[in-house]
């Protein structure tokens, strides 16, 4: 049986087939299958099925071997007659030709890579060769998640008595008795407010009460509730946070600073002192 290079085709028609198919934008391989196509119906119609007729001899042969091995009867007499004149030259011999087999018509491989048609959007396939142990099922690790009861209420009950066994122990040592009933008379001197507000009344030392009673808390305030908003930074590592620790650092050393300015360097009047030579003016 014939290969596919092979088959004869009308090679004309094949290059004028080719030819429009890639003029309308065809891809080129398949341009090539339907050319060849053409080409071999071409063939095929001016100078007939090759394969039926080379079928024919080989049918007649067989006719005569079945009437020559016959039953020796009248029906191998028949029979003879019958491939006799099958074999008589120039005889026609009415038969059914056996159904023609499907003709591949799929294009020879052109070792280029395909294209697309002009004007079609780019297709790209990625092939990945994944290991069998990578998409295999990871079962979560217990360290992923925790129950609140009883898993984090006993670590928060154990922090509770640790926190009050301090506090206990802390008041046990440090004298720290209720002072007398305010007298409006006897103000003392200096007067302090809490350590919490000394950093605000060490501020109040230098401006004006508007601005440092209401406008920079105010600000603290508002900048502290906007952190959330202006830092969207999802990274914990403190590499990748050096803006925020910048900023948190310097409001921390801000009021560090005043705190301990109005703790231990204010005397009486609230003037400056040096707590190594005039002693400290700061009561719990």
């Amino acid at each position: 049986m014939a290969t596919r290079e092979e088959t004869p085709l009308d090679q004309e028609v094949l290059d004028k087939t080719l030819q429009a198919e890639l003029a309308k934008g065809t891809d080129r391989r398949v341009a090539e299958g339907r050319a060849r196509a053409a080409g071999v119906r071409a063939y095929r119609k001016m100078h007939g099925e090759p394969e039926r007729e080379a079928k024919a001899p080989a049918e007649r042969e067989h006719a005569a071997a079945a009437a020559a091995g016959g039953d020796g009867g009248g029906n191998g007499g028949t029979a003879a007659a019958a491939a006799a004149a099958m074999a008589a030259p120039g005889a026609t011999v009415a038969y059914a030709p056996p159904p023609a087999a499907a003709v591949r018509t799929a294009p020879a491989p052109t070792g280029r890579a395909p294209s697309a048609k002009p004007g079609a959007p780019d297709k790209h396939r990625l092939l990945a060769l994944v290991a069998p142990e990578g998409v295999q099922r990871v079962e979560r690790e217990q360290g992923d998640r925790i129950n609140v009861f009883p898993h984090l209420l006993i670590e928060e009950f154990v922090a509770l008595l640790v926190v009050l066994a301090v506090v206990i122990v802390f008041s046990t040592f440090v004298q720290a008795p209720l002072r007398e009933l305010a007298n409006p008379n006897l103000t003392p001197n200096p007067s302090k407010a809490p350590w919490y507000f000394l950093g605000l009344q060490e501020l109040l030392r230098y401006f004006h009460p508007m601005i440092a009673g209401v406008i920079v808390p105010t600000l603290i305030l508002v900048g502290l509730m906007a952190v959330p908003y202006v830092d969207r930074n999802p990274s914990n590592k403190p590499g990748d946070r050096k803006l925020a620790i910048t900023l948190f650092t310097m409001l921390f050393m801000f009021g560090a600073t005043l705190t301990i300015s109005g703790s231990f360097f204010r005397g009486p009047g609230f003037n400056w002192v040096w707590p190594w030579s005039q002693g400290i003016f700061f009561e719990l």
